[in-house]
C-alpha cells in the first residue's frame, strides 16, 4: 500500500502509544531528533560557546526576504549560529551543476540546512526534475513534516486544530518520470516501492511516540491535504515545514509557494520561516534560543497588532521583523 500522507493527531498522554507511567515521561523529556531516530547521529548538546555552521538556500520568489527575516531575529536574539549561503536558482539564471555540487557539499557538511522554494523552469529542458528534486533525491530527504497548528490571537473558522502532516517525498509523483508515447498524449510512471512506503510509515510512528500522540491515520492525496490544512489557521504564511533523511535535515516554510507576486513589495509574511528557524534550533538543541524566538512570533500574532496583509493587516513584512525582535524580552548572556 502506498502511504501517501500520514495525519498524527493530538491526544491525550494516557493514550500514547507508549503507555503512562515513568516509562513515558523519561521518554517524552528528551528532546526530539528525528535524524537520531532513524538511525543518524544526533545533534550534540550545545555549549554556551559553540557556533553552529548551517546551509542557507534562500531560493526564489520572497525566500531571499524570508531569510533577511530570519537573520535579523537571530542577530537580535544573539543566536549561535552563522549561516553558509548559497544563492541557487533555476529561473534566475543561478543555476548550474557546480553551483548544486557546492550546495549539496555544505549541506553534507553541516546536515542542517534552511531553504526557500526552488521553482523549476516551464520550458522543457529534456531533464524534469528541478534542483528541489535534485536536492531531495542526492540527500535522500524523504520525509516532510508539516505541523499545522491554530496560532492564539488569530481566530478562524476551525480553531485549536493542531495536527502533523508526514508525506514520502522522493518516489510517486517525485519520481518525475514522464515520455510522449505518441503525440499529444503524455504518460506519467508514479513509481512506488514496499521499502520505501514501509520506511515512512515507520517514520510516522516514531514520530507519533516520541512527541506523545497516539494516532496515526493513513490517507491520501498529501499535497491537497497539506494546502487545505495550512488554509484552516492562516494560509502558507504561518504554517512550518523541515524534511529529514536519516543524516540530514532541511527546514522551510510548510506550503511550498514562492509567493512571486509578492516580491520587491515588503508584504510576505515571516512566520512560517521564523518558525521553521525556531525548529531548527530545537534541532540542534539549543532550546533556550529556540523557545524565545517561537514566543516572540506567537506574541507578536496573539496581540494582533502588527500583521501582515495575509491575516488581514496592514503591516510590511519589515514591521513584523521588528514587532518581533521587540519582544525577544530575554537575551542570552554567555
Amino acid at each position: 500500500m502506498s502511504v501517501g500522507c500520514l495525519l498524527i493527531r493530538e491526544t491525550s498522554i494516557k493514550l500514547c502509544l507508549t503507555g503512562t507511567g515513568p516509562r513515558w515521561q523519561q521518554l517524552a523529556s528528551r528532546p526530539l531528533s528525528m535524524t537520531a531516530c532513524l538511525g543518524g547521529p544526533e545533534a550534540p548538546p550545545a555549549r554556551a560557546d559553540a557556533t553552529f555552521k548551517v546551509t542557507m538556500v534562500p531560493g526564489d520568489g520572497v525566500g531571499p526576504e524570508l531569510m533577511t527575516a530570519v537573520k535579523e531575529v537571530f542577530k537580535a536574539a544573539d543566536v549561535p549560529v552563522e549561516f553558509e549561503e548559497f544563492h541557487l536558482s533555476e529561473v534566475q539564471h543561478m543555476d548550474s551543476d557546480e553551483k548544486l555540487e557546492q550546495v549539496l557539499a555544505s549541506m553534507k557538511t553541516n546536515r542542517v540546512a534552511m531553504k526557500g522554494k526552488i521553482n523549476t523552469p516551464m520550458e522543457f529542458k529534456g531533464e524534469l526534475a528541478g534542483f528541489e528534486m535534485k536536492i531531495r533525491r542526492r540527500l535522500d530527504l524523504f520525509a516532510n513534516v508539516v505541523h499545522v497548528n491554530s496560532l492564539p490571537g488569530y481566530s478562524t473558522r476551525h480553531n485549536n486544530l493542531d495536527l502533523v502532516i508526514i508525506r514520502e517525498q522522493t518516489e510517486g509523483e517525485y519520481s518525475s518520470l514522464e515520455h510522449e508515447s505518441v503525440p499529444g498524449v503524455i504518460e506519467c510512471l508514479k513509481i512506488i516501492t514496499r521499502e520505501k512506503s514501509r520506511r515512512i510509515a515507520k517514520f510516522a510512528f516514531d514520530y507519533a511516540t516520541k512527541k506523545g500522540r497516539s494516532k496515526v491515520t493513513a490517507v491520501h492525496k498529501a499535497n491537497i491535504i497539506l494546502q487545505m490544512a495550512s488554509g484552516l489557521v492562516g494560509g502558507a504564511g504561518v504554517v512550518p515545514g523541515e524534511s529529514y533523511s536519516a543524516e540530514y535535515a532541511v527546514f522551510e516554510t510548510g506550503a511550498r509557494h514562492p509567493f512571486a507576486q509578492a516580491v520587491g513589495r515588503n508584504i510576505a509574511n515571516p512566520t512560517a520561516m521564523l518558525l521553521s528557524a525556531a525548529n531548527m534550533l530545537h534541532h540542534l538543541n539549543l532550546e533556550y534560543h529556540s523557545n524565545m524566538v517561537s514566543d516572540a512570533v506567537r506574541r507578536v500574532i496573539k496581540q494582533g497588532k502588527v500583521r501582515t496583509r495575509d491575516l488581514g493587516g496592514y503591516s510590511t513584512t519589515g514591521d513584523f521583523v521588528q514587532a518581533v525582535v521587540g519582544n525577544l524580552r530575554h537575551r542570552p548572556t554567555y
